[in-house]
């Protein structure tokens, strides 16, 4: 071999591995996290959602923690590093952060990475927007994550839960980088970014803006919120600090009004206020109106066309962009090839290679790239195989809190995987719920149980999508009808005075659809292997 070719593979060698070292970069740093929110009045049942993906290697684990009393001077401890423990009893990585007084009643909560929903029905979504280096604070005491652990545990509404955070984070400060919280309750949605206030002032800066009840609104790791209407409390929260905190960094100059997004966008967001998320997501549920993908802006929210379902909210959850001329990644991995019809007539067939799939890594965009320059222009979708878990949160006002409160819940990637319903009034969760899969391979740990035939898939995507997404329909079409005749049942028994029997309905709703998901998705797995015994 020559010394000019070998200097070449070496080049596209290290070319790859660099491609791929900043694609986990950007994983960490950028573009994680997506949270879709529709207010009662814009969703087809007339409940409130709220949703998350939680993209990036955050723990799997998942349990119920009781309500409880406290006794007088009872104190909360607050920690950091909760967000990658094996268990819930695991404290490896933990550190106290500090301690504040306890409530003398905590309500009972799910207990996800991001805690999400607690027995009163109040709900919460995630996404990380970065916002400047400068504004981050490491002392402040509180992570977002722990804000909405205490407010899920003290509060029974969105807006006291935004104003106890705005609380905590004045009196004892706030240590993370640029978050949104989308904040859902019985009765309307809103959406909270917070920062910090610089490195030398413990506390915070923050801005909640009420979603329309007729309206929807998505959050991408952008910074969103516009204009603030302090005037307007109905729609508008804030810290009265912003402008005073933006001045102070020159992230504003003082002139003109006052626009958050644009003071306080992170770097990658190159001067807008959305994604291609934000985008695709208003044109799917509003295609009558005009969106422009590469615009300065797009409203904070919109009217969708028809009233939004939670199974329309899965399906958006689901989504690569296959099909979409704007977004498409495999538009160009073509499998062209001589086929003839019945009359003897030579055509072509140019289907997408079954070997193309929407969760390409680094390495082979690089080389399809390498072949042929511009074959593959990545953009990040909804769905991605590195999430660890999804939630979609419904709030209905017409039930009792307990059956009224349902998160979908759904391990691994949400283009591939199933969804199970977790109830408001619940009190335990399978045992395979109870360890993360992000600590080696694991079959006791209910992530791996979804995660080998959803990887084994992407192998050949094109020849077993059809397979997959028969099967998380179907299990879509089972999930909803054991839901509905749990609830009914669970109704009947609060309508007769006996509400306290109703958990044991819930917990096995879960267990049911969470042992049918699991065995389905074994079966493929199995498939699978069978199917890719000839070579990848």
């Amino acid at each position: 071999m020559n010394i000019k070719r070998l200097f070449l593979i070496c080049l596209s060698f290290l070319w790859i591995l660099c491609l791929n070292a900043q694609e986990w970069e950007w994983n960490l740093k950028g573009e994680n996290c997506t949270s879709i929110m529709v207010g009662c009045k814009a969703s087809a049942d007339g409940s409130v959602i709220t949703s998350h993906t939680c993209d990036g290697m955050y723990r799997t684990w998942v349990n119920w923690e009781p309500a409880a009393d406290h006794k007088s001077g009872a104190m909360h401890a607050v920690y950091k590093g909760t967000m990658h423990t094996a268990t819930p009893g695991d404290t490896t990585g933990l550190k106290l952060a500090g301690q504040i007084p306890e409530a003398r009643h905590t309500y009972a909560y799910l207990n996800t990475a991001y805690p999400c929903l607690n027995e009163k029905q109040l709900a919460m979504g995630e996404s990380t927007f970065s916002g400047p280096d400068v504004l981050v604070n490491e002392k402040g005491m509180f992570l977002i994550e722990e804000l909405q652990r205490v407010a899920l545990q003290r509060c029974d509404n969105a807006r006291d839960a935004i104003k106890l955070i705005g609380e905590l984070v004045a009196k004892y400060g706030y240590g993370d980088g640029g978050e949104c919280i989308t904040i859902a309750d019985k009765k309307e949605v809103w959406q909270m970014e917070i920062m910090g206030e610089g490195p030398d002032q413990i506390g915070g800066i923050w801005a909640a803006q009420r979603v329309p009840d007729d309206q929807v609104a998505v959050s991408c790791n952008i910074a969103r919120i516009g204009k603030l209407y302090r005037n307007n409390p109905d729609y508008f929260l804030c810290s009265d600090n912003i402008e005073a905190v933006a001045k102070k960094y020159e992230l504003w100059d003082g002139q003109g009004e006052f626009v958050w997004w644009r003071a306080f966008q992170s770097d990658y967001a190159a001067g807008k206020n959305h994604s291609d998320r934000e985008w695709y997501i208003f044109s799917q549920l509003a295609p009558s109106q005009t969106f422009d993908l590469n615009a300065e802006a797009l409203p904070f929210s919109i009217k969708p066309d028809q009233p939004v379902s939670a199974a329309k909210v899965m399906e958006l959850f689901r989504a690569t962009y296959e099909g979409c001329p704007e977004l498409d990644q495999l538009s160009n991995l073509l499998n062209i090839k001589e086929v003839k019809d019945e009359d003897g007539a030579v055509k072509y067939d140019t289907s997408i290679s079954v070997v193309a799939n929407p969760w390409m890594g680094g390495a082979e965009r690089a080389l399809y790239n390498y072949l042929k320059p511009g074959t593959v222009e990545f953009h990040r979708g909804v769905a991605m195989s590195w999430c660890s878990y999804s939630t979609i949160i419904q709030c209905r006002a017409w039930m009792p809190d307990a059956v009224g409160g349902v998160c979908w819940f759904s391990f691994e990637n949400p283009g591939q995987s199933p969804r199970i319903p977790i109830y408001a009034g619940g009190t335990k969760l399978p045992a395979a719920f109870a360890i993360c899969g992000h600590h080696g391979c694991n079959d006791a740990a209910a992530l791996w149980q979804y995660r080998k035939a959803n990887k084994l898939a992407q192998v050949r995507w094109g020849s077993v999508k059809k397979m997959f997404m028969d099967n998380v329909l179907e299990m879509e079409t089972e999930m909803f009808k054991t839901a509905e005749a749990t609830e009914a049942a669970a109704i009947t028994l609060y309508s007769n005075g006996k509400g306290k029997k109703a958990a044991p309905l819930l917990d096995d709703a879960t267990q049911k659809m969470y042992e049918q998901t699991s065995a389905t998705w074994k079966s493929m797995e199995n498939k699978l292997w069978q199917y890719l015994w000839g070579g990848f």
